[in-house]
Formats: structure tokens, C-alpha cells, sequence
């Protein structure tokens, strides 16, 4: 799974490829899979060898190899068709009438030949049955509570797998009597949680759980087969309903603890802070043991945007396989919950699925259970999705789909066990579609009656599944009502004094620095202090990695124009000077790895890079071999992953894997910052307030190429407006660094430091290539480190500043060259290189060297009404106020715009020539922007 752990990687296969697919093989037991002409052939002569040794006459030998021809057929329509008539619905309100084609007449059977025999070879278990048998076996097998949809996936191995569990005539659901009673125990107090929490909050929401009870055994069920195949860890993520059960009945989050929030205490000490979160949105980790085998779990928090989660899930449990060095996936498993609605509904629903059988991104399978309510909020199923089933999409992947009715716990669990093992086997997603129904609407304030009237007739007369169960179990002596009832008092009376000890409880730790993140905590110092830490290296270090960077092996053929660019970076190595931003960048991933750390860089073609600058993967001209110098470093580990398309996925995946793994660098690259805002969602939600909501710290970093080049609205602007709207807390960086050596000394900052926060980084596109962009060795080692506010090229004498133009990004040194050209001696031109937290102090200690100023200018590239300016402008004129300059900043940029660029050559270049005369001084009635003359006039 893991292609870059070696130094040579061959050029993969098509991830969706199956090594013995098509099928060329086939036994008797699968004979009905594939009906080809072959196939049909083969059982044909069978079933003749078969009467001829009987000694038939010619019509019966005909009959019999037609008879074996329309068995089989009939058995593979069970195969493929058979869910359509299974018992799924506990309401009983879906009407599903036989098909025709599930009758033995479609097939060509008369009724005078249901009694008759015919050779099966093998198939449903029996050598030799009647019509009548076969299709009894077939509707025990396919239409029950249980349908399977298979027949889909190419690989026969898996459908054997499947079929071998599931097909035959002493194929039965079958669990022991303690079994049997473990799954009833866990039903029952899934209920009484649910009516617990009614009784004692009425009116509360709390998203329960009823109506889908069952799948609190089954998920004991995945715990208990899972740690029997060896998983350590398990990585749950699901929505609100019945997220407090699982919470209490399956993490064995304390009841008390739960009822302390519901009376409005907080989740963690006094002392932690954090706004907190609604009861339903929180996670937990605990450990669970079955028969000696102990199982870590972790429910990931989550906020309310259905399957927002997913993509975080699968991240973490990517990152604990790569922890735990299993590159199958076999001790750990992701197990996502959802609601039918919305894994119809929600494309990263897709997304994720998609990850499933890529290199860096694979997790070994996924167990995807759907509590299918047949109802979204108040959209019933016709209006919500265009496919029969909910779990249909998942069908894109050749997932193994199980059907099954959520009034019977023991096919609930049955299914559970079924996709535990297969996943453990097969290492591939797994999905559950169980079907039920929300005894008290959306949540428990709600009104469903207004939209699903007769639903809920129904449900209002409809037994509890503890109840159906219960007598069900009744009836096969496993219990009595004796037992029944005394469970029930036993663990009333349990939460009863839980529930006492609720008022007294306090959360005496959070959990968010332990385990994996030992060791590190929350900054020491003030969200405006210097926060700075060792970031240089010695110089034998760079001399040892330029070597790794610019050394191509024998026999590897690399392009000739990387050639180049490798000659390029062997003469900034030789030189010491002259150090460009991906060489600069990759000296900062080398020295992390080369001290134990791990790095992990995923996005659009990120290997090569957008803009052709990274080349962090050279490859082979002639073989199409992969060479990734930096994983040549043994000491850490580095992983570069050109990422499918998709934004919202895999920055919930980078997320989840970073929160997971403190001690990897964790990166992702935008192909261009613009197309971010796919992924908003993971950025509000997650990025920018999960260590407030949920104490859930992160070091990932974003990097979002930005910058105004002409190249139109859709590749100039990362939106670094939004992302400085939503500082606050001390929740998050915002750089916008203009040096190599600057960006070097930050990637490493984010792991050198003893605490992490992410990082969004306005990369550049331009200053990529740009001459003065460039750094030395200097600039790399001795005391040099990240500096939040960069000097001028060419300032002023000092004392001599007149006009002070502050900027950030690529524009610098366009004001620079613009200002050196015009003679401007006064003029001095300082770079933000961080944007939040903000470099005050630093700039009051400039400021108050400046005892000319006269006006402080900042200039942007981006519209007025983007960028920076309505963030800076109140911190630069308290750093004026405090430095004794009573001055407020004006701005230079362009005017406020509803579309981000231009996207046209000439306009571009004379805004931006406007917008520089503006900030120097330069403007005219003709060149200035009418937003620079009114910002002057104020």
C-alpha cells in the first residue's frame, strides 16, 4: 500500500484493477456467477454425464442438462436480485412484491416441475434438489432479514467469500445462547439510555437512538471480531442520532459524565477553556476488552455538517497504520456511521469512498454502518435521492452491500461480524444499510407528523425492538421475562445512581495531551510574544542534503530539462548563494526527516509541483519509475502524494491524519489557493475551532499559492481575508513569507516548537523564479531563524523614513524596484511575513525608529474589500498610537471588487502599475484608483 517507502517506485497499476478479474475459472459452486456460453456448457454436459450414467432416455437426458441451465439461472438471479424481496422494512410501509424474474416460471419451470430433481453440482450445498427446494433455500439465503447486494464486485475470490457465509441450505444466522442474550442485554439498555434521558430532560434534544437500537450489539460485535483478528485500535466518526448512546453503551464514556453536561457543566476542567460543544457533537477514547483482547477507541468529534467527519476518520487511522508500520491496515480500522439522507446526499461521501484503494490514502477498508432512518429531517426518500438504495454509491467501489432489517439484532449483528472479517481478509471498504426508523422525528422536539403522517401512524403503534426480540427470544427459551425484567430494573437503577453522581461530577483532566502528543502542550507564551525556536542547521547538513538533492542514481534517466534544474541546485549547494523557495522548501523537509521527524505532503500533482518548481519525484524517461531523493534519509520518513481531485476530502483527511501524528509534518497543497474554499467546510469546522470546541490541537499546514499575476479571477486569490476573519484565540498562523530561507525557517518552526497550531501559508507563483527571491547558505544556519517582519533591500538612512509602505507577499519587491527606480530616499518599504498573530511589538520597535514618519501606507494587491487591509488597519494604528506616531494608515489597492481579478492582461498590469504609484507617493488623477483618492482624502 505504502509505493513511496522505497527509493524506487514502479509505476502502479490502475488502483481499480483486480489481478484475476475477468473471471477465466469458474467451480460448480460459482458456476452461476457468470453465465457465459462456457459456463452454460459446462454445467450442460454435467447435467447430461449425469443422466446418461442413470441411464435416461435422450428426452430426459435434454430435459436434464435444460433443467441444470435454468437452475443456474434462477440461482444467479437470487444472486443479483434476491434483495429486492428481502424483508427490510420494520414498518413494513415499503411494499416489495416478489419480481417476476425470482420466480421459477420466469425461468421456464412449469408447476408440474417444482417436485421434480435436478442436478445442482454442488451449488446452494446440495448435488441434487427440487425446484420447490432450491427456491427455498434461495429465499431463505437472499429474502430474509438480511439482503446482499455482490454480484458487482469483479473479484471472484470476494464473492466466494461472501457466498460461502451467506448461501446454502444450512446457512443459517446463528449465535449461542449466551450469544443471543448478550445482543438482547444490549438492546434493552440502548432503550432504557433513550428513555432515561426523556424522562429526566424533557424536551432536550439528544438525537437518540430509537427506533435503531440494534446497532448498539452490532457495534460491540465489530469491537469484539475485530480485536479476535488482531486490531488494536479502532477509529469511529458518525453524526448526531444516537451519537450519546454510542458515546455511553459502546465507548463506555461515564453516564455520569454525560448527565453533568446535560445539566449544563462543562466537559473539561475550569481551567482548559475552549467555547465547548453541544452534547452530541463530542467524542471520546477508551479502551474495550473482549476475551483478553483489548481494542483502543476513538470517536473523532464532529460538527453538524453531516459526513464532515469522514474524510478527519479516515486521515487518523491512515496515520496510525503508518505509527504502527502496518501498511494493510490489519490493527486498525475506521468505522464511519451515517444517516441514509446523507450518505445519498453529501459528495464526500464519494470522496472518501474514493480513497479507498489508493497508494497513501487506502486505510485497509472501511466499515460503513447506515442508520437508514427512510427519512431525512422532514425529506422523505423519493426527494432525496435518485437510486433505490442510499448505500448505492458505494457500489462505485465494488463494496459488499448488506441490507438488513433493524427489528431483527441478530442479522444486525450477523452483518457487523460479516464485514469484520471480510475487511479483515480483504483489507476493503464494507457498507450496512440497516433499516429502521426515528421513533421521535428529526430530534425530540420535533413534529413529524406534519410531513411523514402515515410513518408515523405506524411507528406510534409499533412494538420497541427490545420487545420483538425479547418474545422472540422467549420463544426459543434462551430467556424468560423474569430475566428480561430484571436487566431492565439492574441497569435503570445503574444510570438512577449514575445519574445522582451526575451533580457532583467533575472533569478532573482533558485528554488532548496525552498518548501520542506527550510532551507537548499549549505555548508558553503570550499570542503576541516572538514564540521563536532553533530553526537553523550546520552547515555539513546542508552540504549532506544538497547531495541527496542533486544526485541522480545510475540508471535513472530523469528529463532533460530537470536535468537543468538539478544543475541548477548543484550550483546554489556549490555557491552558497542564490537558494530558490523549492529548494529552500526542500532543504526544510530534508533537515525534518534527517532529524527523526516525519513529512507528509499531499495534494494536486504535488510531486512535480503546479508550477513545475518542486520535483520532489523525478521520473524515469524510460521506465516510468518514481526516484524520491528525500526518502533516501533513514532517519524519519517522507511521503509526497499527488492527492485525487478532490479539496474537501483530502483536507479532512490531512487533518485527521495530523491530529493523529504530532510528530509529522503534515502539508497540503491547493493547486491553486483559490480553489481552498472547496474545502471551507474543513476549515471552519475543523482547522480554525477544533481546539476551541473540542481540545483538539493541529500543526497542519496549508499551502495555497496566491498571487495577482493577470492570470484572472480563478488563480490569483486564496482568500486570505476569509482565513484572517476567522482569527481569534490564538487558534491559527497566517504567513505570507517572500524569502526562501523565511519559508524554510517556519516549515521547521511548525515542529521544532513544543506546541502545535496550523499554519496557512500563502505560497507564491511568481517569486518562485524571482531574482531577488533568492537566499544564502547564511540564511539557512548560525543564529538564523523565521522573522516575522522582514527589512527593506535598499532602505532609507536610518532615522530618515518619511513614508513607511508596509506589504506582504510578491508586491514587496514590485514596491522595492519601483521605489529604487524612482530615487525615493524616504520611502521604506518593511514586509509582514506574519500576518496573525501580529508582529506588533516588532513594528512598534521599527516605528519607534522613525522619527520622520509622516504617513504609514499599507498596499495590497488584493481588492479593498479582500485581503488584508480591514485586518491591519486597526493593529498598525495601535502600533503608531504606542510607538508616538499618531498616525492612521491609509490604503493603497485596488478598489473594492465583487470577482477577485482581473482577467485580462492590460487591465491587470495597470491597476497594478496604480496601485504602486499610489503606495509610493506616485499617484496622479490618472493613475490612482478612485479607492486610493478617497482612502487619501480620509
Amino acid at each position: 500500500m505504502d509505493d513511496l517507502s522505497q527509493m524506487f517506485e514502479p509505476e502502479p497499476g490502475p488502483s481499480w484493477a483486480r489481478p484475476n478479474w475477468p473471471v477465466s475459472d469458474l467451480d460448480a459452486v460459482n458456476a452461476g456467477l457468470d453465465p457465459t456460453d462456457a459456463v452454460i456448457e459446462k454445467v450442460a454436459k454435467e447435467a447430461k454425464a449425469a443422466a446418461v450414467a442413470s441411464g435416461a432416455s435422450d428426452d430426459d437426458v435434454r430435459r436434464a442438462a435444460n433443467d441444470a441451465i435454468c437452475a443456474m439461472t434462477l440461482i444467479r438471479t437470487y444472486r443479483v436480485r434476491g434483495h429486492l424481496a428481502a424483508k427490510l422494512d420494520p414498518l413494513g410501509l415499503v411494499k416489495r412484491e416478489l419480481p417476476a424474474e425470482l420466480t421459477p416460471q420466469y425461468h421456464g419451470f412449469t408447476d408440474a416441475d417444482l417436485d421434480r430433481p435436478i442436478y445442482l453440482g454442488g451449488a446452494l450445498g446440495l448435488d441434487r434438489a427440487t425446484v420447490r427446494e432450491i427456491v427455498a433455500v434461495l429465499q431463505k439465503n437472499y429474502c430474509g432479514s438480511v439482503g446482499i447486494e455482490y454480484m458487482h464486485i469483479n473479484d471472484l475470490d470476494e464473492r466466494r467469500f461472501l457466498q460461502e457465509r451467506i448461501e446454502g441450505k444450512d446457512k443459517d444466522i446463528h449465535f449461542t445462547p449466551e450469544g443471543k442474550q448478550a445482543i438482547l442485554a444490549k438492546v434493552i439498555e440502548a432503550e432504557q439510555w433513550e428513555k432515561f434521558l426523556a424522562k429526566k430532560y424533557v424536551g432536550t434534544k439528544r438525537f437518540g437512538l430509537d427506533g435503531g437500537e440494534s446497532a448498539i450489539p452490532a457495534l460491540e460485535a465489530v469491537i469484539k471480531y475485530a480485536g479476535q483478528y488482531g486490531v488494536k485500535e479502532i477509529t469511529v466518526g458518525m453524526a448526531h442520532r444516537g451519537r450519546l448512546n454510542v458515546l455511553s453503551n459502546v465507548m463506555g464514556k461515564p453516564y455520569r459524565a454525560i448527565f453533568h453536561e446535560f445539566a449544563g457543566g462543562a466537559t473539561n476542567p475550569a481551567d482548559v477553556g475552549g467555547s465547548g460543544d453541544v452534547k452530541y457533537h463530542l467524542g471520546t477514547s477508551s479502551d474495550r476488552e473482549f476475551n483478553g483482547n483489548k481494542v483502543h477507541l476513538s470517536l473523532v468529534p464532529n460538527p453538524s455538517h453531516l459526513e464532515a467527519v469522514d474524510p478527519v476518520v479516515l486521515g487518523k487511522a491512515r496515520a496510525v497504520m503508518t505509527l504502527n508500520g502496518d501498511e494493510e491496515g490489519k490493527s486498525v480500522i475506521p468505522v464511519l456511521l451515517h444517516g441514509d439522507a446523507a450518505f445519498a446526499g453529501q459528495g464526500v461521501v464519494w470522496e472518501c469512498l474514493g480513497f479507498s484503494g489508493l497508494p497513501g490514502y487506502g486505510t485497509g477498508g472501511t466499515i460503513h454502518f447506515i442508520i437508514n432512518n427512510q427519512v431525512g429531517f422532514t425529506t422523505s426518500p423519493q426527494f432525496a435521492r435518485s437510486s433505490p438504495y442510499p448505500s448505492d454509491v458505494a457500489k462505485g467501489i465494488q463494496a459488499p452491500i448488506l441490507h438488513v432489517n433493524g427489528d431483527d439484532p441478530e442479522a444486525v449483528t450477523f452483518c457487523c461480524k460479516l464485514a469484520t472479517e471480510f475487511r479483515q481478509t480483504f483489507g476493503r471498504d464494507f457498507v450496512i444499510d440497516m433499516w429502521c426508523y426515528r421513533r421521535f422525528g428529526h430530534n425530540e422536539g420535533d413534529e413529524p407528523s406534519f410531513t411523514q403522517p402515515l410513518m408515523y401512524a405506524e411507528i406510534r403503534k409499533h412494538a420497541l425492538v427490545s420487545e420483538l426480540y425479547g418474545q422472540r427470544l422467549i420463544a426459543e427459551k434462551v430467556v424468560d421475562q423474569a430475566w428480561i425484567d430484571n436487566h431492565t430494573k439492574t441497569f435503570t437503577d445503574h444510570l438512577e445512581q449514575e445519574f445522582q453522581a451526575g451533580a457532583n461530577y467533575l472533569p478532573n483532566k482533558a485528554d488532548w495531551f496525552e498518548g501520542r502528543w506527550a510532551g507537548l502542550g499549549r505555548p508558553d507564551e503570550p499570542v503576541l510574544g516572538r514564540r521563536n525556536t532553533e530553526t537553523s542547521i550546520e552547515e555539513d547538513e546542508i552540504a549532506t542534503l544538497g547531495k541527496i538533492l542533486t544526485t541522480v542514481p545510475e540508471g535513472v534517466n530523469v528529463h532533460k530539462t530537470l536535468a537543468r534544474v538539478i544543475d541548477g541546485r548543484r550550483a546554489m549547494f556549490e555557491s552558497g548563494e542564490g537558494f530558490d523557495w523549492a529548494t529552500a522548501e526542500a532543504l526544510a523537509f530534508g533537515s525534518l526527516v534527517y532529524e527523526g521527524f516525519g513529512v507528509r505532503l499531499s495534494g494536486q500533482d504535488s510531486g512535480r509541483g503546479t508550477f513545475s518548481q518542486r520535483h520532489a519525484v523525478w521520473v524515469d524517461q524510460n521506465t516510468a519509475t518514481k526516484y524520491i531523493p528525500l526518502t533516501t534519509i533513514e532517519s524519519g520518513r517522507f511521503e509526497v502524494r499527488d492527492s485525487p481531485l478532490s479539496e474537501f476530502g483530502v483536507l479532512g483527511f490531512e487533518y485527521g491524519y495530523s491530529i493523529a501524528d504530532p510528530r509529522t509534518l503534515v502539508l497540503w497543497e491547493a493547486q491553486f489557493g483559490d480553489f481552498a474554499n472547496g474545502a471551507q467546510t474543513i476549515i471552519d469546522q475543523f482547522i480554525v475551532s477544533g481546539e476551541a470546541k473540542w481540545l483538539r490541537a493541529s500543526g497542519l499546514v496549508l499551502l495555497l499559492p496566491h498571487g495577482f499575476e493577470g492570470q484572472g479571477p480563478e488563480h490569483s486569490s486564496a482568500r486570505l481575508e476569509r482565513f484572517l476573519q476567522l482569527c481569534a484565540e490564538d487558534n491559527i498562523q497566517v504567513a505570507n513569507c517572500t524569502t526562501p530561507a523565511n519559508y524554510f525557517h517556519i516549515l521547521r518552526r511548525q515542529m521544532r516548537r513544543e506546541f502545535r497550531k496550523p499554519l496557512i501559508m500563502m505560497t507564491p507563483k511568481s517569486l518562485l523564479r524571482h531574482k531577488l527571491a533568492v537566499s544564502k547558505t547564511c540564511d539557512f544556519t548560525g543564529d538564523s531563524h523565521f522573522r516575522r517582519i522582514l527589512d527593506d533591500l535598499n532602505p532609507p538612512q536610518k532615522g530618515d523614513t518619511r513614508r513607511l509602505v508596509l506589504c506582504s507577499g510578491k508586491l514587496a519587491y514590485e514596491l522595492m524596484e519601483a521605489r529604487d527606480k524612482a530615487g525615493d530616499l524616504g520611502v521604506e518599504i518593511l514586509r509582514v511575513e506574519q500576518l496573525y498573530p501580529f508582529p506588533t511589538n516588532p513594528l512598534i520597535r521599527r516605528l519607534k525608529e522613525m522619527p520622520k514618519l509622516e504617513q504609514v501606507i499599507w498596499a495590497q494587491e488584493e481588492p479593498r474589500n479582500n485581503g488584508a487591509w480591514f485586518f491591519v488597519e486597526s493593529l498598525i494604528e495601535a502600533a503608531c498610537k504606542e510607538a508616538g506616531h499618531p498616525l492612521r494608515p491609509l490604503y493603497a489597492g485596488r478598489d473594492a471588487g465583487a470577482s477577485p481579478a482581473t482577467g485580462l492582461a492590460k487591465r491587470h498590469a495597470a491597476e497594478q502599475a496604480a496601485l504602486i504609484a499610489a503606495a509610493l507617493g506616485h499617484e496622479t488623477e490618472q493613475s490612482a484608483p478612485q479607492a486610493t483618492k478617497r482612502a487619501k482624502a480620509s
